[in-house]
């Protein structure tokens, strides 16, 4: 019982009414499971709520007594008269889960199991051997171990069959079941029996506490141009971000360029801390506005900046979300840098953790933000759901036009829209067959069991037409499906053929077509020669020198990388771009 009262009162603390409506229809599952009186479960209930809610909903006890004996009802009957057994815990997860679930995607219920996911998304640290693992096939693989970690330390490598843990066979285990194996308390070890090559190997790993970085990766692109990749917002992400800048400016940078892609965003106050490094003290950054006045607030600025001159460009995608977006909307509000990518998610809601009874948390969705023009960059209305339930994003006809620092036009409800917006051309169907089917991994982990060192930095590696004919020859020679999308053509011509009945009378010709068309390898490595070149040189760069080099040696082939260099040389495209508007 005290755990749903915990949860309504903090719904009503955020004045969310109808949160509220549908919370208490749940309240007296409990009471109900041990077959108390239904006049007891109302008065109980409004007894302990009491205490909670204010006079102005005092003319809503009625519909929430009439709710709770609705439901009350219900689940006796189920639990009187089901065919089976219910778990009344289970039952009662998945009604706030979905209760929460129309709401948004952000108000969530966080069981005590959840906790330390959850501490996790928070914080980045967790106690384990701090790598990535993938599926594959009947076991989990090893596929990326952080740089300086336990796993790297004990000589953990991308493409290691995990057989056993401690003894105990991996086989059938998910990628989750066997990241709770992985995890445990700094200091324990576990003890791993894996597959390389051909070898079968036992390796003592001790764990150690793992700390994600917010900045996995910072240095020179050119002699003149820093760059600092910005993956997350958990604590210290604003000083993370101003030691790399302080160190990049100590090599004399020109220009810097921050790297939002991918970065779903974080905690708000470290949003404005990294804003803070290019602007000076005491400007708005960001305000909130909620249902009541304590979700109303103002954040600005409060230390002095490290540089609000430098030239600086920031990347973003579809996939930089929330604080990616202040930190990115607010630079580009300020005309204090210019974004290039693409439009990013479009998500300005606030969300705030209230803890509840029992080692459980509920976070809820409690304000919007602006950036200082005054937009919310919100893309989806989740107060105003189509029938079917979906939720529509806001139309461009009622989009609301602001101006920048510099009086230039930018509109709310739908996210950053770039300066510079780029285009990524989506990967060959031939390409993501080999990413899919772990070719391109393969030969990346074959090349490094031949290779003790890579024999070159990893920003300028680059694949020899000599390497490449050698993965075009271990292409060849390895069995992997591969349908183009003719063979899919060609096949359902098949199928409308055989059902029309004329099939048996073009077979030959079907079957010579389909012949030619699976010999179609070779021209395909040809055809998609650049984009495949760019990933498997990120492939194997990764064998020896980790997240880092791979960041490092992509910078040859990222687009929005080059679009930042050649703004960088060009200063009258910045000043046009960011000029004042009579």
């Amino acid at each position: 019982m005290l755990i749903y009262s915990y949860v309504i009162k903090s719904l009503f603390d955020c004045n969310n009414k109808s949160a509220i409506k549908l919370l208490v229809y749940y309240t007296a599952l409990i009471f109900e499971i041990m077959n108390w009186k239904k006049n007891w479960i109302i008065l109980v209930v409004i007894a302990a709520m009491g205490s909670l809610l204010s006079f102005k909903f005092a003319d809503k006890y009625f519909e929430i007594a009439k709710n709770l004996d609705l439901y009350a009802s219900v689940v006796r009957e189920i639990n009187s008269y089901y065919v089976d057994e219910i778990d009344a815990g289970k039952l009662n997860k998945k009604a706030i889960d979905e209760m929460l679930k129309s709401l948004d995607p952000y108000t969530v219920f966080i069981s005590e199991a959840e906790a330390e996911d959850f501490r996790f998304q928070m914080t980045g640290q967790y106690g384990g051997i701090g790598s990535q693992v993938v599926q594959r096939n009947d076991y989990v693989m090893i596929s990326d171990p952080y740089e300086g970690y336990a796993a790297q330390k004990a000589d953990l490598r991308a493409g290691d069959l995990i057989l056993a843990v401690d003894g105990k066979s991996a086989k059938g285990k998910t990628t989750s079941e066997m990241s709770k194996l992985l995890k445990g308390q700094a200091g324990t070890v576990v003890k791993l029996s894996i597959k390389r090559a051909n070898e079968t190997l036992e390796i003592p790993v001790t764990r150690e506490e793992i700390k994600l970085k917010n900045v996995p990766y910072y240095g020179l692109i050119n002699p003149t141009t820093g760059y600092i990749k910005l993956s997350s917002f958990t604590n210290d992400a604003g000083e993370d971000v101003k030691k790399a800048l302080i160190d990049l400016k100590t090599k004399n940078i020109k220009q810097v360029i921050l790297d939002v892609r991918g970065n779903p965003g974080g905690l708000l106050n470290e949003a404005i801390n990294i804003v803070n490094l290019f602007v000076p003290k005491g400007q708005l950054v960001v305000t909130t506005k909620g249902k009541t006045s304590e979700w109303n607030k103002a954040y600005t600025t409060s230390n002095p900046a490290i540089d609000t001159e430098i030239p600086l460009v920031v990347l973003t995608n579809k996939g930089s979300a929330s604080a990616s977006e202040i930190v990115s909307g607010t630079l580009q509000d300020l005309d204090r840098g210019i974004v290039i990518g693409q439009r990013t998610f479009g998500k300005g809601l606030v969300q705030s953790t209230r803890p509840l009874q029992y080692n459980t948390q509920i976070k809820i969705t409690t304000a919007k933000y602006y950036t200082p023009s005054g937009r919310c960059i919100q893309a989806l209305d989740y107060s105003h759901r189509n029938e079917d339930g979906s939720v529509g994003t806001v139309p461009d006809s009622i989009k609301k036009a602001f101006k920048t620092k510099n009086g230039r036009m930018v509109y709310d409800g739908g996210g950053v829209e770039p300066d510079l917006v780029t285009s990524l051309p989506p990967l060959s169907l031939f390409t993501q067959t080999l990413l899919s089917q772990f070719v391109l991994f393969d030969f990346a982990t074959e090349y490094r069991q031949k290779h003790a060192s890579l024999g070159a930095e990893a920003q300028s590696f680059q694949i020899s037409n000599e390497l490449y004919e050698q993965f075009k020859n271990y292409v060849l020679a390895k069995e992997f499906t591969f349908v183009s999308q003719s063979e899919q053509a060609l096949e359902e011509f098949k199928k409308k053929a055989v059902e029309e009945k004329y099939f048996d009378a073009v077979q030959p010709t079907f079957e010579q077509i389909k012949k030619q068309l699976s010999q179609n390898k070779a021209q395909e490595l040809l055809q998609h020669k650049t984009e495949i070149s760019a990933l498997l040189t990120e492939e194997i760069v990764r064998r020896y020198y980790f997240q880092n080099g791979r960041t490092a040696a992509s910078f040859q082939f990222d687009k929005e990388i080059q679009e930042a260099l050649k703004l960088f040389d060009n200063p009258q495209q910045i000043q046009s771009i960011l000029a004042v508007k009579k």
